[in-house]
């Protein structure tokens, strides 16, 4: 029996798998921080919003928000190289179902955490004009899973997936986190 789901490919090596995220990780860890920051600073100028000016507690909860944020995101990049054998890239998509570690939590904890980490950034900056972008980027992100990713999902991963998308949270997580039934399914 083949070990992927309906409608995937064959997986990529992980040395491939690497490269994408590799090729994928200026975006996120370079251009959009700056656009953010950019962006935020000409909102606050243009729309006269004050800073959030909270001194070292900008540094504080901003430095929190951004790590914590990116550890909780690369884990779920990290289980989905490994055990799901493929990339947060939707053209190299993973060939299991993950439901553990940072799945069991919320159905996108590669979303949040960088939402998280975003803003953090916001907060250390201490531009509102950023935070709303933030929001804004969320909003969207989260609009496009529940438009575009969880159909495709259901479609190839089919009751497993829904089993999941019932008991588990899509974005933001349950104080208590529910034990996956499986570790992953095929």
């Amino acid at each position: 029996m083949d070990p992927t789901p309906n409608g995937a490919r064959q997986p990529l090596s992980l040395g491939q798998r690497l490269l994408v995220v590799a090729l994928a990780a200026p975006i996120f860890l370079g251009l959009l921080p700056f656009l953010l920051i950019r962006g935020g600073a000409f909102l606050d100028r243009a729309l006269g919003l004050p800073r959030l000016a909270l001194g070292p507690v900008n540094f504080l909860l901003g430095g929190i928000g951004i790590l914590g944020g990116l550890l909780f995101a690369l884990w779920s990049i990290q289980l989905q190289l490994v055990e799901g054998q493929g990339t947060p890239a939707p053209m190299v998509p993973t060939q299991r179902l993950l439901t553990d570690g940072p799945y069991a939590y919320c159905r996108n904890p590669m979303a949040l955490g960088t939402s998280v980490a975003y803003a953090g950034l916001a907060i250390w900056t201490g531009s509102l004009g950023a935070l709303g972008l933030v929001i804004l980027f969320t909003a969207l992100l989260v609009f496009y899973i529940r438009a575009v990713e969880e159909k495709e999902l259901a479609a190839r991963f089919g009751p497993a997936y829904l089993d999941y998308a019932r008991r588990t949270p899509r974005f933001f997580p349950r104080l208590r986190r529910a034990e996956p039934t499986q570790r992953s399914h095929p």
